[in-house]
């Protein structure tokens, strides 16, 4: 009982309380437009830290996060079985981020504790742990570590410490390189304050990415109606097989 009533005073610790600091924060753009041509993009989020009393004592640390569209993702594991590379195993990821990249004003273990980062989800390893109880959270943590290191070979998932620009405890920005394998859908911005290894402020913001242009229009249509995109993309591929097959003829006549 003792140990229940401690956790819970940790938790209410851990939340950010009505401090006098807070938050004011903007975006270079809430919008990303993917065409043909989309090779990445970059966005600025910057802010500052609005204080109704003097300035508490401890560093103060900010944590930038930029998070992609939630989904299911199945990892399998792979042995080589009598000379061949087979699948032996697979876990589903109920719920990971298909981008995901933190910025800090220093590295996360200097100022951060490991109960807050479990409430607030903020370091890439929580971010994939969303799972119902603690045994498939264990069973589930090597085919999470794998993931992690496919994506962040492929750009997806990042960890930038020190890439929060924090000057004079009050101006702050952070700058996010995006891929050009970016999916569509809705993203969220998350700034927090934390001192004292505890968030003092918490701040959210939305980013849309979408298609644009004629890629806008082409996935549209292969999501409202299949059999005319079908019967379109078919006749392109007769096309260009019929181009083709004039242009040999005529040049090698």
């Amino acid at each position: 009982m003792i140990l229940r009533l401690l956790a819970c005073l940790f938790v209410l610790l851990a939340l950010p309380a009505q401090a006098a600091e807070k938050v004011v924060a903007g975006l270079s753009r809430e919008s990303i437009g993917i065409t043909a041509s989309f090779d990445g993009s970059e966005i600025l989020i910057f802010g500052a830290v609005k204080r109704y009393a003097p300035e508490p004592e401890g560093p103060l640390d900010v944590i930038v996060t930029l998070e992609g569209p939630q989904g299911p993702v199945t990892v399998r594991r792979k042995s080589r079985q009598m000379g061949i590379w087979i699948n032996t195993g697979s876990v589903e990821i109920p719920s990971a981020p298909s981008y995901y990249a933190v910025a800090t004003t220093r590295p996360e273990r200097d100022f951060l504790a490991h109960e807050v980062d479990e409430i607030y989800r903020i370091t890439i390893p929580q971010a994939l742990r969303n799972y119902t109880n603690a045994t498939e959270r264990a069973n589930a943590a090597p085919y999470a570590e794998a993931l992690q290191r496919i994506r962040v070979s492929h750009g997806l998932y990042k960890d930038n410490p020190g890439d929060v620009k924090l000057l004079d405890d009050t101006l702050f920005r952070a700058d996010f390189s995006l891929p050009a394998n970016l999916i569509e859908g809705d993203y969220t911005v998350r700034i927090f304050l934390v001192r004292k290894y505890r968030v003092i402020d918490e701040y959210s913001a939305p980013v849309t990415v979408r298609k644009v242009g004629l890629e806008r229009w082409l996935f549209m249509l292969s999501q409202t109606y299949p059999p005319l995109y079908g019967i379109m993309s078919l006749a392109l591929a007769v096309f260009a097989g019929w181009a083709a097959n004039a242009l040999f003829r005529r040049f090698l006549s």
